[in-house]
């Protein structure tokens, strides 16, 4: 079987690629292979599972074993921190939150957690992690000084940084229910500036917001709460454009 890793260089190499976000906290159990489902049907390329609180491994596993039930999809974990780890999981995002005043988020966390990562045997996807303006709910508890939505150069350093220590892609978020996504000029400076995948999140509600972030570089897009709160309604325009612009 493939990896994660190479399924993803694959389906970059024929374009960007969707990401569906669930929360086990606030979609449990069977309700999460729904999601999936749905997701799978749409062309989303995998599923990540992780919210910024309430996570516990046994709602994890709980989580990724509804969505190995009900679809093919990958299932990769987004920490919380080590209490986000499952056996049931294909692979795990191996995410430094870059821009974190608190070095837990930084090293120490994944430092805590990497012995039983190996041991549960999970893939890991070294990721850059850096939380942009306004932040929401994640730059809180992430305890990160956001990146301003202008510091273009401020987000070249950070991004540079990552990839010359040797992270494979880079995720930039504006936070979940950003009023607007990350900014497009500040997406395409970085694709000037770096090699490696840049995934966009947070704030995207709609497919021109999708167009626009695909249009300034992104090679995927995150996506989560509007398919918690909107179901399949929401979430298949944005799908679609993604699969529009693969094709074209």
């Amino acid at each position: 079987m493939k990896s994660v890793a190479r399924q993803i260089e694959e389906s970059l190499a024929r374009g960007p690629i969707h990401f569906t976000l669930i929360d086990p906290d606030k979609t449990r159990g069977p309700h999460a292979g729904e999601v999936a489902r749905e997701a799978e049907k749409m062309g989303s390329f995998g599923i990540l599972l992780g919210g910024s609180t309430g996570i516990t491994p046994e709602l994890m596993g709980a989580a990724a074993r509804s969505v190995h039930k009900e679809s093919s999809l990958p299932v990769i974990i987004f920490p919380q921190g080590p209490e986000s780890l499952t056996p049931d999981a294909d692979a795990i995002l191996f995410m430094s939150l870059l821009n974190s005043r608190n070095v837990q988020h930084v090293i120490r966390l994944q430092a805590l957690a990497s012995l039983y990562v190996k041991k549960l045997g999970l893939e890991t996807l070294p990721v850059g992690y850096l939380i942009v303006a306004p932040g929401m709910k994640v730059g809180e508890v992430g305890e990160a000084d956001c990146i301003e939505r202008s510091d273009l150069l401020g987000a070249k350093g950070y991004a540079l940084a990552a990839q010359f220590l040797g992270m494979k892609l880079l995720y930039l978020e504006a936070g979940s229910g950003a009023p607007a996504p990350v900014p497009g000029e500040m997406i395409r400076e970085l694709k000037r500036t770096v090699s490696v995948p840049l995934l966009i999140g947070g704030g995207i509600r709609t497919a021109a917001d999708a167009a626009g972030v695909l249009e300034a570089g992104a090679d995927g897009i995150i996506t989560g709460s509007i398919a918690e709160e909107d179901g399949h309604r929401a979430l298949a325009p944005i799908v679609e454009e993604v699969r529009r612009r693969r094709a074209g």
